[in-house]
């Protein structure tokens, strides 16, 4: 069934619109006015699951994975800027147009299912970091941090009836702590700089164990959560500035450079306006991005001094890095992780209402979704504590089960976005189109090899 998305924008017409919009600049003010989707989607790629990873890589592989970090964080930046494009382009989030593009409701309710697993994992993830941020900083037994930690939902739903410039300055505090501490950490370190050097360039994975966290590493970086979200924040970015500029940056009802109708509640935009909006929205993602990339990197090489131990615990870690250099940095690094662990929370609120609400046309009560998940990942969680189990692996393997996932949400996004009739004259270039599928082939490639090796 076609989608009833009818006019299109001339090869013309995309080409004079972005070669206008390459001879315009982006100003600092555009930026700080915008800034905020990419930022907040950031804490998906600096959240607990990346500090379970990339402990397991510095502590069991030193310096060797290094590329991986880079290699991941580059995939994402990519995805993430086709993410946001698309809410800017269509006007519809990703969950919305995979909605409608299957039309059937047998086929929507196992997407819409998988795709919920897929934020469960995400979730998972977070919670423990909430978890084992609380029982180290402050002494509180696992079993009791576990129960602690359940409680944000009231914190994270209580700052979703206020206004959302709070919920992204709430975002911007808490990753100015992460950001200081890891670069705190680094600084009393100091890893080889010529180990940076080679091992950002040189790909290696010398055994399964290896491949393992490499697998880990691009399932904590490119989640499926992320790619979901940023074209809903995007979208609903760009009618927040509308509203503020209202007659100047938006109109209401139809436009002949939109490529689809618009949605009830929401504004249509005109070509040039989309492609102002999307060049600081490329700008966004590539500067957030690229911070997310180096607190990655960073948390990988503090790790490194705990060489040789793959299946470290975070409680060992921090314990190690302290007694081997000062107190201090054991306690800042776990502040770090608090912090990622309740901004990666209220992300993965979004996120699943954003998948639920597109994918299904039903709007939840916040409330019970959020207490629903949280039963949901406070169970294994719990079970995990009182067997003794190394919550850092679980950490691990939830992020192995995100990779996996990542098809759902990349292969229809970087169809969509190369598809005129939903983007218009912000359809992908050819050279976009290639690093996507490049990108989309080297993270099924490390998928089916995991399979084929461990199966």
């Amino acid at each position: 069934m076609r989608l009833p998305w009818t006019k299109r924008a001339t090869t013309q017409q995309t080409v004079q619109v972005q070669e206008s919009a390459i001879r315009k600049g982006t100003s600092l003010r555009s930026f700080l006015v915008w800034l905020g989707p990419a930022l907040m989607v950031s804490i998906a790629y600096m959240d607990p699951g990346n500090y379970g990873t990339d402990i397991a890589a510095g502590a069991g592989f030193k310096y060797e994975l290094l590329w991986a970090v880079w290699l991941a964080s580059g995939m994402a930046m990519l995805l993430q800027y086709l993410s946001g494009k698309l809410g800017i382009a269509s006007g519809y989030s990703l969950p919305e147009l995979v909605r409608q593009s299957l039309v059937k409701r047998r086929y929507i309710i196992p997407y819409w299912l998988a795709a919920e697993a897929a934020a469960a994992a995400t979730d998972l993830a977070e919670y423990l970091g909430t978890v084992i941020g609380l029982n180290l900083l402050f002494g509180i037994p696992l079993i009791y941090a576990a129960i602690f930690g359940a409680l944000d939902v009231i914190l994270l739903l209580a700052m979703t009836g206020r206004r959302f410039r709070i919920i992204e300055q709430y975002f911007a505090l808490l990753i100015s702590i992460l950001v200081v501490g890891i670069l705190y950490n680094l600084a009393v370190v100091k890893p080889s700089l010529s180990e940076i050097g080679f091992h950002s360039v040189v790909p290696l994975a010398g055994s399964n164990a290896a491949l393992l966290v490499v697998v880990g590493i691009i399932g904590a970086t490119v989640m499926p959560h992320a790619l979901y979200v940023h074209s809903w924040l995007s979208r609903n970015k760009m009618d927040l500035i509308g509203k503020k500029e209202e007659g100047k940056t938006a109109t209401v009802g139809g436009s002949i450079s939109s490529p689809v109708p618009p949605i009830e509640g929401h504004r249509v935009y005109t070509t040039e306006q989309k492609v102002k909006t999307n060049r600081v929205h490329l700008t966004e993602t590539v500067v957030v991005l690229s911070v997310a990339g180096l607190v990655n990197a960073g948390i990988l090489l503090v790790a490194i001094p705990l060489y040789p131990d793959a299946s470290i615990t975070i409680d060992a870690f921090v314990t190690g890095i302290s007694h081997i250099f000062q107190p201090a940095l054991g306690t800042i690094f776990v502040l770090t992780l608090l912090a990622s662990g309740l901004s990666s929370s209220a992300l993965g609120t979004i996120a699943g209402q954003v998948i639920m609400e597109g994918m299904t046309g039903i709007r939840a009560n916040l409330w019970l979704r959020r207490i629903i998940t949280r039963g949901i990942n406070v169970f294994p969680t719990t079970v995990a504590i009182l067997l003794g189990l190394p919550l850092l692996s679980l950490l691990v393997y939830s992020q192995v089960i995100l990779s996996l996932m990542i098809p759902l949400p990349m292969i229809p996004l970087v169809y969509y976005t190369s598809k005129t009739k939903f983007m218009g004259a912000l359809v992908n270039g050819k050279t976009t189109i290639i690093l996507a599928l490049v990108t989309v082939a080297l993270i099924l490639a490390f998928n089916a090899y995991l399979l084929y090796t461990t199966v």
